[in-house]
């Protein structure tokens, strides 16, 4: 992924309003994230559990969405991330919510998946983060990486309808 820049980030959010969009916490470490290894950057807001970032590169250009993630008081079971197929045990997936955007949105639509709690699906897939428990599978890297890219550009048309990555 190429490395992004504050006003990038800000100005590619579809499902919230400019002002939400100015008002979101960014990470601070930015100029340190691993942009190489990065098909999408994600975060979790620190001032609040219950609030998630993520921005894509897609074809027609940066994508962001905001998300709410859903309360998992006393999970222990084992669960899977739908983007990168990682499986974790207690809170380490998270069912994660976005408004649509547009109209839909407005309604009060959403659209929700169960994803990596960290939203560091990237990493995960590459080995560069071991909390998660990856499937055997006889696929290279690069077919897991399509396979992320394709579920999250899935996800990202529910949100606002934007061309497949």
């Amino acid at each position: 992924m190429t490395p992004l820049t504050e006003p990038a980030i800000r100005a590619s959010f579809v499902n919230c309003t400019k002002g939400e969009a100015k008002r979101l916490a960014l990470p601070r470490d930015l100029a340190e994230r691993p942009w190489a290894d990065l098909d999408f950057l994600g975060w979790r807001d620190p001032a609040g559990a219950d609030r998630a970032y993520l921005v894509a590169e897609t074809g027609t250009g940066l994508v962001g969405v905001a998300l709410r993630v859903a309360s998992q008081a006393g999970r222990t079971r084992r669960s899977m991330c739908s983007l990168c197929l990682t499986t974790h045990t207690g809170d380490g997936v998270s069912l994660m919510t976005a408004r649509k955007a547009g109209p839909d949105g407005r309604a009060g639509n959403s659209v929700g998946s169960y994803l990596c709690a960290d939203l560091a699906c990237s990493l995960y897939l590459r080995g560069r983060k071991s909390a998660g428990r990856r499937l055997d599978e006889s696929i290279t890297l690069a077919e897991k990486v399509d396979r992320t890219t394709a579920n999250l550009a899935a996800f990202l048309q529910q949100v606002g309808g934007h061309t497949p990555m």
